[in-house]
């Protein structure tokens, strides 16, 4: 069980915010924390980690973990944290980034063998792919045994095939070493298919918590779909106007009303939502 009741003063997106959380997670779950830019999803984790100071009380199974006059340091912290960048020592081989954390020559081979990287293991980082590198960096993580795994966007730079494959990854080391996983993500399918709880952060609180489907899944009223998007421009076709939104990773035309215009701006986030119900769905090879 993890207990976290913690203030800390953050500059956010829009000015000074308090990042106050007051939270409880079981043991085994895996957490996706989802939110804007500049909602504290990242200083949560720096903050569970000791990378950063915060007010306030941290338990991991009954173990203080800190509070008003104790601070546990940062290497006695059973966790394993994997960044958005890989930090890859470049001078050690693949083997060797995963010996360094932990002398168990066992246990690296068992992680390098499941990610598929054990053919690898004299490799340097600098001769490895963005994927490859990543997966090493998950792999350390996991030479701990941590008790608490924090991701960090640590796919958001991969190709949609890759981070697939990883995700499967992620999620069968999660489940292999019992850990409880942390994740911070903007990627609604990437937090479907990992996330047994999603926390939505706003200016430094929770303002949604629950099981991915009901959080990931915003409709209301007799919506059938509803997406958020960004508006990119509107053109002017014949006697209608047509939206070009951007929604994840396509664009998009939507028909809107002339006097639509007015409540409309280029740059911002919409709203699409239609209460049709006849989809139609196609295989993409």
């Amino acid at each position: 069980m993890i207990n976290i009741n913690i203030n800390k003063k953050l500059h956010g997106s829009n000015g000074e915010m308090n990042l106050a959380i007051d939270l409880t997670i079981k043991k085994g779950d895996f957490v996706a924390l989802s939110g804007k830019s500049g909602s504290g999803k990242t200083t949560l984790l720096r903050i569970l980690a000791g990378l950063e100071s915060a007010e306030g009380i941290i338990k991991i199974d009954n173990r203080i973990w800190q509070d008003e006059k104790y601070l546990l340091p940062i290497q006695k912290r059973e966790i394993g944290f994997v960044f958005q960048d890989y930090a890859l020592f470049p001078n050690m081989s693949v083997e060797q980034n995963l010996l360094f954390v932990q002398k168990d020559r066992a246990l690296a081979q068992h992680l390098l063998e499941i990610t598929e990287l054990w053919e690898l293991k004299d490799r340097l980082p600098s001769t490895l792919s963005g994927g490859q590198k990543q997966r090493v960096s998950l792999c350390r993580a996991f030479m701990k045994r941590p008790k608490l795994l924090l991701l960090d966007e640590p796919l958001s730079a991969l190709d949609p095939v890759m981070r697939t494959k990883l995700q499967n990854e992620i999620l069968m080391l999660h489940r292999e070493f019992g850990t409880t996983t942390i994740m911070v993500s903007h990627d609604p399918a990437e937090m479907y298919r990992l996330a047994s709880r999603v926390l939505v952060l706003e200016q430094g609180k929770i303002v949604n918590d629950g099981d991915a489907k009901e959080v990931l899944l915003r409709t209301s009223g007799s919506q059938k779909f509803s997406f958020e998007g960004e508006l990119l421009e509107i053109i002017k076709m014949d006697i209608i106007y047509v939206a070009i939104i951007a929604i994840g990773q396509q664009l998009v035309e939507v028909v809107v009303a002339k006097n639509e215009l007015d409540y409309l701006k280029i740059g911002e986030t919409i709203t699409i939502s239609t209460k049709a119900f006849s989809p139609n769905i196609k295989h993409i090879l």
